[in-house]
């Protein structure tokens, strides 16, 4: 072994070696271990000779791809000083491409001695360990690029790759619930039929199950405990024609593109599956315990847990920060996905006094020739002090709007909130996003995503059903803004089932009818249930594999009428509205009472006045004007129509959204109670 070069970091094959580069500030030396292609049997073990600003590294010449290796960090044992070095553990390369072997949960993992927390444990776990595979980066892509669909024309709809494909009758049996799955025939037909644009894929790096879970016979469904920052999982491919994770999870990038779709990945970059002190040692804490994860300062054998999961990746440090930008531009470059939707995001932005919008993290992106140019989107909350940053990301960054949520499910589903709150939140959040100057499309609106009842289980449960989950129904949100309109769960009883559609349908009217950037969970469109469990993260069966053969046509003919009506008429364009006259007297929006006169004042907060309408129009539009009606009571009222000619184009009382109805206006029009209708001028040109 020579000592090669300290770029890049992991293992990289020019054609002639493979050059190992690792970072550890506080290590004293890196061992690099070779082993068979099964990962079974040490052939070598060399220190890595080459020691460059904190990057041990080393070359060996005429080694291939498929090569397997480990790494063992020599160093201090002091928790107390936030050092957990042990070389009795085999380490993963924290930029493993592939990685080899099933974790167990098994006592070598655990590099302190379980009976005495301060001292080194000697067991040796290299027989069990998780190992690297070198893999040959090449890949011919055929001229594929990314989307970069607008954001104003972007529908977003969120989906596991397992759950949607698991059941799915159209998929080939040996492709179901894999990449090759999703990009399969029906898989497409079907998103193509919806319309949507992006399809945003829950975690596909590779993820551990927890012990607790494994040792209840349950997994880690949703993925969010990440081990492999550059590994796409495994239990995720088919592996139908050998073909590896990697190439697979690249086909379906491709196939998706061919079809106009973007691809976009839900990642988790602020922690890591070795959770808290208690927690097994894997790679990074092997590595540079006291660099990789956040430390109190007052007890550096501790974490400190902004994430909820043990541990919090502290990215002040910048060969931390490197990796998860050097991961990003991999999935981005190598593997051609479309943006990132980030876990717990103000992780990213924390420095030594909180959230800090200006931090490296959003600095480094924003310059960033290749990243600055995808969709970025944040969960704008973590549980660490200061942890609530809606509205408070950088410019340019889209984020999931819980204000829209919550607002919206309250406004149908319990009748509360005002016609006030309802418009603000129909126009991006304006009172949150404009003050920022921040754009109305980086407001991501949705009712429901992975987390939380799903759409029909909205107004079917009053209560969360989580027993399976194994935590005494203690689990999940206990404030869902849900109702069962008189029976918990299913029921036969007709006029129950009518209720519960009709406010499904003007919640997904709500949704992709407003201002911003809408987003949709994968199966709500056809009435998916999980049977009232509002965190079935650890579910991975039937709970949560959408059902194919009970598909509400309805429904997902009314999604479809929605999608095609925002998409063709755009009713609102992704800049603030004034409601302020133009030079020739026109408004671009006027809001209107029930007799038809302008509302204004405190009447937006009178708790008694839930209905009103919403006129659209402004120089540009496609078809103009568009009349919003929005009736949130339960009792039917008469509504006065605008002048000019009216043509009913959606009606979310209709099972499908349909309606024939045309006409003139200044008169009275009866507006049934909890609904959403939109009216064009006649001929407005709109195929729905």
């Amino acid at each position: 072994m020579t000592p090669g070069h300290p770029w890049p970091l992991g293992a990289h094959w020019d054609g002639h070696g493979v050059n190992f580069a690792v970072f550890s500030a506080h290590a004293q030396r890196i061992e690099l271990c070779l082993y068979d292609e099964t990962g079974t049997t040490e052939l070598r073990r060399v220190d890595l000779p080459g020691h460059t600003q904190d990057v041990r590294h080393g070359y060996l010449s005429g080694v291939k791809p498929g090569l397997v290796y480990g790494l063992r960090a020599h160093g201090a044992w002091r928790p107390e000083r936030g050092h957990r070095f042990n070389p009795n553990k085999l380490l993963l390369d924290p930029y493993a491409r592939e990685i080899v072997g099933n974790f167990e949960w098994r006592a070598e993992h655990f590099g302190a001695d379980p009976e005495h927390a301060g001292h080194m444990d000697m067991r040796d776990n290299a027989a069990f360990a998780l190992k690297a595979r070198v893999v040959d980066a090449r890949h011919d892509w055929n001229g594929d690029r990314h989307q970069h669909t607008p954001l104003e024309r972007s529908v977003l709809y969120e989906v596991h790759v397992k759950g949607f494909t698991m059941r799915h009758p159209g998929v080939p049996e040996a492709l179901r619930g894999s990449y090759a799955g999703l990009a399969s025939d029906a898989a497409i037909d079907h998103f193509k039929r919806l319309g949507v644009t992006a399809v945003c894929l829950l975690p596909v790096q590779q993820h551990l199950d927890e012990r607790r879970l494994v040792e209840m016979g349950l997994a880690n469904y949703w993925g969010y405990n990440t081990i492999g920052f550059f590994a796409p999982e495994p239990r995720l491919a088919s592996g139908v024609g050998g073909v590896s994770a990697r190439d697979e999870f690249r086909a379906m990038v491709a196939r998706l593109h061919e079809h106009g779709l973007e691809v976009i990945l839900d990642v988790v970059y602020n922690h890591t599956a070795e959770a808290d002190e208690l927690g097994p040692t894997i790679s990074f804490r092997g590595l540079d315990n006291a660099s990789y994860y956040r430390l109190p300062a007052e007890s550096k054998s501790h974490y400190e847990n902004h994430s909820g999961c043990g541990n919090t990746l502290d990215l002040r440090q910048p060969r931390v920060l490197q990796m998860v930008l050097d991961s990003l531009r991999y999935w981005a470059g190598e593997m051609h996905v479309d943006g990132f939707r980030f876990d717990l995001a103000p992780v990213l932005g924390r420095g030594d006094h909180g959230f800090d919008r200006h931090a490296p993290f959003f600095t480094a992106l924003a310059q960033d020739p290749l990243l600055s140019r995808l969709k970025m989107i944040a969960e704008p909350w973590d549980i660490g002090p200061g942890g609530y940053q809606l509205g408070g990301f950088p410019g340019g960054w889209l984020e999931w709007n819980d204000r829209y949520r919550d607002t919206m499910r309250a406004f149908w589903i319990e009748g509360a909130y005002t016609r006030g709150d309802f418009a603000q939140r129909l126009c991006a959040s304006s009172d949150i996003f404009q003050p920022r100057h921040r754009a109305p499309a980086e407001s991501i609106n949705y009712i429901v995503s992975h987390d939380g009842f799903t759409l029909a289980d909205l107004v079917s449960h009053a209560h969360k059903h989580n027993h399976a989950n194994g935590e005494h129904n203690r689990d999940g949100h206990g404030h869902n803004h849900s109702a069962n309109f008189g029976v918990e769960g299913p029921t036969d009883d007709a006029a129950i089932n009518a209720l519960r559609s009709r406010v499904v349908r003007a919640l997904l009217a709500s949704t992709l009818l407003s201002q911003g950037t809408p987003m949709l969970a994968a199966g709500d469109e056809i009435g998916h249930t999980q049977g009232g469990n509002n965190n079935p993260y650890c579910q991975d069966n039937e709970t949560t594999w959408i059902d194919w053969s009970a598909i509400d046509e309805d429904r997902l003919a009314c999604t479809t009428r929605l999608l095609a009506l925002r998409r063709q008429a755009l009713p609102f364009a992704n800049r603030w509205y004034d409601g302020l006259p133009d030079r020739h007297g026109l408004q671009d929006v006027t809001w209107l009472r029930v007799d038809g006169s302008e509302l204004h004042g405190d009447e937006w907060r009178r708790p008694d006045g839930r209905v009103f309408g919403c006129l659209i129009g402004h120089p540009g539009r496609a078809q103009s004007p568009l009349l919003l009606l929005v009736n949130g009571d339960a009792g039917d009222i008469d509504f006065m129509l605008p002048g000019g000619q009216w043509q009913l184009v959606f009606d979310s009382t209709h099972p499908r959204g349909e309606s024939s109805w045309q006409g003139p206006g200044e008169r009275l029009y009866p507006l049934p109670g909890r609904c959403v209708l939109v009216f064009a001028a006649p001929g407005h040109g709109l195929d729905l």
